[in-house]
């Protein structure tokens, strides 16, 4: 049986289309749905800061691009011949202080431009579980691998998840009233938690989303967790770590959140876009015949035709 999963189509003023510019941050699912709007060519910036698993995380990065707040020194660490910073992932990480620096206030820029500049914005919550860093009491992004004993490990509360929600979608709302605000919580398991850990998690994840909506207009749930658990719980649609959905289930997800936030009138340039996306994947056996050859020409006329109705679009 499908799953009644809350998403009765929105009014046609919320839906993307090729003019809509969307930001999507946080877990490692973020990408997922990412990668779908990268394949049909949508306007997006996915996790300038890298992966950010907690809400908390995305407030922070949130707010110091709302108040341009550049990264200076006292922002960084040097651990393991690199220069890190607890906001962010380490894949930023670089072995030059000042590189690392730029790197952060070009990613900074990044994302404050996007924030602005954003129709819809899609933040997907990983876990509740943080790690606050003994000196400071801040709850970080990212360790670092760092030794554990420099860090405090805390379930946050389903009101203190709801109230960073409401802080981010706050925080956005005062400079783009407009925009439209989807959370949704990330479908993979972080059993190095802890299986009865990771369903505690989950469950404070998703009830502080909900409390964060029922406070806020304009903010609005996809439920990929629960199109996971339960409409695909069959592992046949897990990948071979048996954690993370495969690209089968990623599929079904997509077509579930192009239902509901997509709009039907592009349809047709998404078909016309998948059409060139196989042509350039096709490998040829004779790529000097004449046959190979006229299908690149017929190809390269679908690309320009394309870029002439969407001039933002490359492949």
């Amino acid at each position: 049986m499908k799953l009644q999963t809350q998403i009765a189509l929105k009014p046609e003023a919320h839906q993307m289309d090729y003019t809509s510019k969307v930001l999507l941050m946080g877990s490692c699912f973020t990408e997922n749905i990412g990668g779908k709007l990268d394949y049909f060519k949508f306007q997006n910036l996915q996790n300038p800061f890298g992966i950010v698993f907690h809400p908390m995380a995305i407030e922070v990065l949130v707010s110091r691009a709302l108040e341009d707040r550049a990264y200076t020194e006292k922002d960084v660490f040097f651990y393991n011949e690199q220069w890190h910073c607890f906001e962010v992932h380490s894949v930023l990480s670089t072995s030059t202080k000042e590189d690392f620096l730029q790197k952060l206030n070009n990613s900074l820029a990044q994302l404050r431009a996007a924030l602005l500049g954003a129709s819809h914005l899609i933040f997907t919550y990983g876990t509740a579980w943080v790690y606050r860093h003994q000196k400071t009491n801040a709850p970080v992004a990212n360790c670092h691998k760092l030794p554990q004993q420099e860090f405090k490990k805390e379930l946050l509360s389903v009101a203190t998840l709801a109230e960073s929600i409401q802080n981010t979608v706050q925080r956005i709302q005062a400079v783009k009233p407009s925009a439209v605000i989807i959370g949704t919580v990330s479908p993979v398991r972080h059993l190095r938690d802890g299986f009865v850990e990771n369903t505690q998690s989950k469950a404070h994840l998703i009830a502080g989303l909900h409390k964060a909506m029922a406070a806020s207009k304009g903010l609005y749930y996809f439920p990929s967790y629960e199109l996971m658990m339960d409409e695909l719980r069959d592992y046949r649609f897990y990948a071979e770590d048996m954690l993370h959905p495969n690209t089968t289930a990623i599929s079904i997800i997509w077509e579930r959140f192009k239902e509901v936030w997509v709009a039907s009138a592009t349809d047709a340039l998404q078909k016309e876009i998948d059409t060139v996306q196989r042509g350039l994947q096709h490998r040829p056996f004779h790529p000097e015949s004449e046959t190979h050859r006229a299908f690149q020409k017929t190809l390269q006329q679908k690309i320009s035709a394309l870029q002439r109705e969407l001039p933002h679009i490359a492949f």
